[in-house]
């Protein structure tokens, strides 16, 4: 038996099947879907968007990604809700000061949206770019507006 944790999640309406067949041939592996992992999951999704969580608890499975994509996705995974950081400063941060594409390509393969906040990656100056999920950049925009409004004033 391999690592076991969150492999993937998807945002917007899918087929639970197509999904679990795709995510199974994507990493090469037999993919079983249970609450082990799905409840907490869905649990700490619905508070998130509650606007009662700020972090996520559960244990990631990023085995099917490469060494660099992990790193730039664990990256990303500590960027505190309601902040932002740039491409180039992910790259500077896991030691690749010049890879700020390579890290938008390792976002762009992120298998756990919202739970790797990828969203809270931007382009330099803050300028939205770059989001695969379903609704492009409406949707990062979104999720970036909906964040800074669950903000406690300091």
């Amino acid at each position: 038996m391999g690592p076991a944790g969150v492999i993937a999640a998807e945002m917007g309406l899918v087929d639970v099947g197509g999904f679990v067949h795709g995510v199974a041939e994507r990493v090469k592996a037999h993919v079983v879907p249970g609450d082990a992992h799905v409840a907490p999951a869905v649990r700490q999704l619905a508070e998130y968007f509650r606007g009662s969580r700020t972090t996520f608890n559960l244990p990631l499975d990023l085995s099917q990604m490469t060494a660099f994509q992990q790193a730039v996705l664990r990256m990303t995974a500590v960027i505190p809700f309601g902040q932002t950081l740039t491409y180039g400063e992910v790259a500077r941060r896991i030691g690749h000061p010049k890879a700020s594409r390579a890290v938008g390509g390792a976002l762009k393969a992120n298998p756990i949206p919202i739970i790797i906040p990828c969203h809270r990656v931007v382009g330099a100056g803050g300028r939205l770019v770059g989001f695969s999920a379903p609704g492009g950049l409406g949707t990062k925009a979104s999720l970036l507006h909906f964040e800074a409004a669950k903000m406690e004033p300091v």
